[in-house]
C-alpha cells in the first residue's frame, strides 16, 4: 500500500485548485474544513453541491478522512471513480455542466460509485440510519448498511472513515467497523469503474466537518 495523496484540510490553502459544483461557503475551524450551503435549502437540488479533490487516482485505491457532523438534517456523500462515461477526464469541457443537483451525478454522463453516509436529509432517513453504495450511471442501489454516527447532539469527536476499491470489491468501514462490503462483478451493472476523482457532496442545510484526507494505491 503506497500513500499517493495526503491533505489535512487544514486550511484554505489546503483546498487551492479544488473544484466546487455549486454554491456553498466553505470555511475552517480548529484546523478543519466545514461546509454548508450558500443557497436556500428551499431551492430543493439547486441548493446542493459537491466539492472535488483535483486529482486522478487510480483504479484500487484505499481512501480515509475524518468527518463530524456538525449541523443536520443533511447528507453527506463521497463520489469515487468519477469519470465521463466515454473515459473523459471529469472536467473535461465536453461533459455536461453540473451544479450540485444530484441527477446529473447519477443518471448523467458520468460514470461514478457514491456513498451516502450520514443520511438525515428526509423523515425515513431520520428515522431508520443506513449507508448506501450507488453505482452510476444509473444510480444503481446495489448495497445498504446500518450507519453507526450517532445525530448531531450525540456526535461529539470526529469519525474515522476508511473506504477500499480493489479488484471490483468496495469495502466500507467507520471507525473500523465494517459496514458492507461489496463485490461488482462487471456484468450486472456494467463494467466495473477504473480509476478517476474523489468529491465530497452535501445536501442543505447540513453542516460537516472534514479533515485528515488521504489516498493509498492499493
Amino acid at each position: 500500500m503506497k500513500l499517493v495523496y495526503e491533505n489535512a484540510l487544514s486550511s484554505a490553502e489546503d483546498i487551492k485548485g479544488f473544484r466546487l459544483e455549486g454554491s456553498a461557503e466553505i470555511y475552517f475551524e480548529q484546523n478543519k474544513m466545514r461546509m454548508k450551503n450558500a443557497l436556500p435549502p428551499e431551492l430543493g437540488q439547486k441548493s446542493n453541491f459537491v466539492l472535488w479533490c483535483p486529482e486522478d487516482f487510480p483504479a484500487d485505491i484505499r481512501v480515509e478522512w475524518d468527518f463530524r457532523p456538525i449541523e443536520e438534517p443533511g447528507l453527506a456523500i463521497l463520489f469515487f471513480s468519477a469519470a465521463g462515461c466515454r473515459g473523459e477526464d471529469l472536467f473535461d469541457s465536453s461533459l455536461q455542466m453540473r451544479d450540485g443537483q444530484y441527477h446529473l451525478y447519477h443518471s448523467g454522463d458520468i460514470n461514478a460509485y457514491h456513498i451516502s453516509y450520514f443520511r438525515r436529509r428526509y423523515e425515513s432517513e431520520r428515522a431508520f440510519h443506513t449507508c448506501n453504495l450507488r453505482k452510476s450511471a444509473g444510480n444503481h442501489l446495489v448495497v445498504q448498511g446500518a450507519d453507526p454516527i450517532p445525530d448531531c447532539a450525540d456526535a461529539l469527536e470526529e469519525y474515522h472513515i476508511t473506504l477500499t476499491k480493489k479488484n471490483g470489491t468496495i469495502t466500507f468501514m467507520i471507525n473500523d467497523l465494517t459496514i458492507f462490503a461489496w463485490q461488482d462483478n462487471g456484468v450486472e451493472y456494467g463494467p466495473v469503474h477504473g480509476g478517476g476523482k474523489i468529491g465530497f457532496r452535501q445536501m442543505a442545510p447540513m453542516i460537516g466537518e472534514y479533515s485528515n484526507f488521504k489516498v493509498y494505491e492499493l
